[in-house]
């Protein structure tokens, strides 16, 4: 990874940063996918392959801030269904930043986002025509867990774009606002943490990439403090809209060049 220090950044390129991991905190504990924002503000200002790397020690304070949050609501049964799907797709995201150029990772992320956000929409739909979501526990279930699991992977690993698609599934699986932040807080912790060695096998985290982080760490808590304060003044219905739409957000900024 090139070196990077806070020393090499002008002010407005440290505030992009700094305002993006404020991001980070707000994302986690209110509106997850939003912080696809984020991953396009730190691919502006750093190296693309080096912003992910730069990204994942920030994301996983702003997860650990979401679990304090939201332990009490976590479903564990959603959890370990999707976690060894999960784990095959940050394989196979490992393999493919091996041999991929920013631009193909780029693309490909954000038209898969924007394919999902299609049909998580047109899923939604049905299910209101319905009256309720598609129980998980069915074949139909099971095997959606499992292709979104390994999308979640891979869209994780190679770019820390993983928030939009577990975000869709959630939304798709029938969560509430509680128990989708408290599912997926716990779902990211463990997912980030595990990516640790991969990216620093990769060369996408030093020494000098952690001083950035230690700095940047400090804007994730006043973001995570206001999303809790705007997360109970958010009905279930805009919550849904405000993460399909940073979902779209976020694959449309992916797809630009």
């Amino acid at each position: 990874m090139d070196t990077m220090t806070l020393w090499h950044l002008t002010g407005w390129e440290f505030a992009a940063l700094a305002f993006a991991a404020l991001l980070v905190g707000f994302s986690k504990t209110a509106v997850s996918g939003a912080n696809t924002v984020s991953l396009a503000l730190f691919a502006a200002v750093l190296p693309a392959r080096a912003s992910t790397g730069v990204l994942l020690p920030v994301l996983i304070a702003g997860d650990v801030l979401a679990v304090l949050t939201y332990r009490r609501h976590a479903h564990w049964p959603t959890l370990w269904r999707l976690f060894p799907a999960v784990a095959a797709g940050v394989v196979a995201g490992t393999v493919f930043l091996m041999r991929a150029d920013d631009a193909l990772v780029r693309t490909s992320i954000g038209a898969i986002l924007l394919l999902m956000a299609a049909v998580t929409v047109w899923r939604r739909r049905q299910a209101d025509g319905r009256g309720e979501p598609e129980p998980v526990t069915t074949r139909a279930g099971r095997i959606k867990a499992r292709s979104y699991g390994v999308l979640g992977g891979f869209t994780t690993m190679v770019a820390n774009a993983g928030g939009p698609v577990m975000s869709l599934y959630l939304l798709s699986a029938g969560f509430r606002k509680l128990g989708f932040l408290g599912t997926s807080a716990f779902f990211f912790l463990i997912v980030n943490v595990s990516k640790l060695p991969f990216s620093a096998g990769l060369g996408l985290i030093d020494r000098h990439s952690l001083v950035l982080d230690a700095v940047l760490v400090l804007f994730v808590v006043p973001g995570a403090v206001l999303g809790k304060w705007a997360v109970d003044r958010i009905d279930q219905r805009l919550f849904e809209r405000l993460v399909i739409a940073a979902t779209v957000v976020g694959g449309v900024q992916l797809l630009l060049p």
